[in-house]
């Protein structure tokens, strides 16, 4: 399905055979709605499931302006608003737990609750170059410089060697990223910085990073959990897509995190 948000064509996929309350999952950085397919199929009885590509990204057009991760959150209020959605909960991955984090302060009576994985509350200025760095490379280069380098951080190489198949969908998803939307998405993340914040978040609050991420360090997301009041933090033998690669694992977490009274 596709509907325009902020004047950008965005894609979405809506499951709402429950038509129990909505849970939002959002992807990664050169990712698109498709790497949650596994995990929307497991809640899609209970919950109205709802899964987007986020601008630039998948079959969701290109801005024609540059943007921050603020603006990425003000898509998703207006996703919602449009898809008559009043709250929700919200699971976000990497670029995605960022863009939940910020809806959250942005909107914090719109969510139930917040699950944040694998994700930072914000860029270092030691590490601001490395985003400089991906958005040069996949403008001048073109995303196939990025593909080898990219997969290697985000998954295992003991997953990569058992699921080839589910190493192939994701590796053809980042290769027909566009380049310039990926790009602007890094600056987009290169400039994010809302740790102070993040105490202001009253949510329940879930976050889950994988034991061998390096690209993401398990201190950066177990401090989003420190700083959120009554956060709970998993550690998952994974990579940077630690929802993915120890998906049945991560669906009986946030299935009892979610099951849990406020």
């Amino acid at each position: 399905m596709q509907v325009n948000i902020n004047g950008i064509e965005t894609r979405y996929v809506l499951s709402n055979e429950g038509g129990g309350p909505w849970l939002t999952f959002i992807h990664q950085l050169g990712g698109d709605l498709s790497v949650w397919d596994q995990l929307a199929g497991y809640f899609r009885a209970d919950y109205t499931v709802l899964r987007y590509d986020v601008r630039g990204h998948g079959d969701t057009a290109l801005s024609d302006k540059p943007f921050g991760v603020s603006d990425l959150s003000d898509d998703l209020a207006a996703l919602l608003d449009a898809l008559g959605a009043p709250t929700t909960h919200l699971v976000g991955m990497s670029m995605g737990g960022m863009i939940a984090q910020q809806f959250a302060l942005n909107h914090p009576s719109r969510v139930d609750s917040l699950t944040i994985a694998d994700s930072t509350s914000g860029t270092l200025p030691e590490n601001r170059a490395v985003w400089d760095q991906r958005a040069h490379a996949a403008r001048s280069d073109g995303m196939a410089a990025l593909l080898s380098s990219t997969l290697n951080r985000w998954l295992t190489p003991d997953f990569q060697a058992a699921h080839p198949e589910a190493v192939e969908q994701i590796r053809d998803v980042l290769a027909h990223t566009l380049p310039e939307g990926y790009a602007m998405a890094c600056e987009a993340l290169r400039d994010f910085d809302i740790g102070s914040k993040l105490g202001t978040i009253r949510c329940p609050t879930l976050t889950v990073a994988g034991r061998h991420d390096s690209g993401t360090l398990p201190a950066a997301t177990r401090a989003i959990a420190d700083a959120i009041e009554g956060a709970q933090f998993e550690l998952l033998d994974a990579a940077h897509l630690a929802p993915i690669e120890q998906s049945h694992r991560f669906a009986a977490l946030l299935e009892t995190f979610l099951a849990r009274p406020v």
